[in-house]
């Protein structure tokens, strides 16, 4: 299974064509304050950082933070933008956490231990 099937696109934004990504069809159900910080989340990455940003879930329910550029785009920097990953990861834990957790009840229907 290829890296693409292995994970499923929550949202993401593109420094290049200035938009936004949600998906609505399988996500829409997350509620919207969620939905407006991870609009931030993207849009704020990309703006600092440039490039195309996106966050999706990997099969159990991790959140995985992808960053790229355009080959030809020589303002973009890797190293910084590894960095803000880190930095988006610490900030952003407990928002990640909730993610995961939605995934793992709503998408994948695990049951959850009360103490968990």
């Amino acid at each position: 299974m290829s890296n693409e099937e292995e994970r499923r696109v929550l949202c993401g934004a593109s420094a290049y064509e200035q938009k936004y990504y949600f998906n609505e069809k399988e996500y829409g159900n997350l509620p919207e304050s969620v939905k407006e910080e991870l609009h931030i989340l993207c849009v704020l990455f990309t703006e600092e950082v440039g490039g195309v940003f996106t966050l999706s879930f990997e099969e159990d329910g991790g959140i995985m933070m992808h960053t790229e550029a355009a080959e030809e785009d020589y303002l973009y920097d890797e190293v910084s933008a590894g960095l803000m990953v880190g930095q988006v990861r610490i900030k952003r834990r407990e928002l990640f956490e909730t993610l995961s957790l939605y995934y793992r009840v709503f998408v994948l229907h695990e049951k959850l231990d009360v103490e968990e």
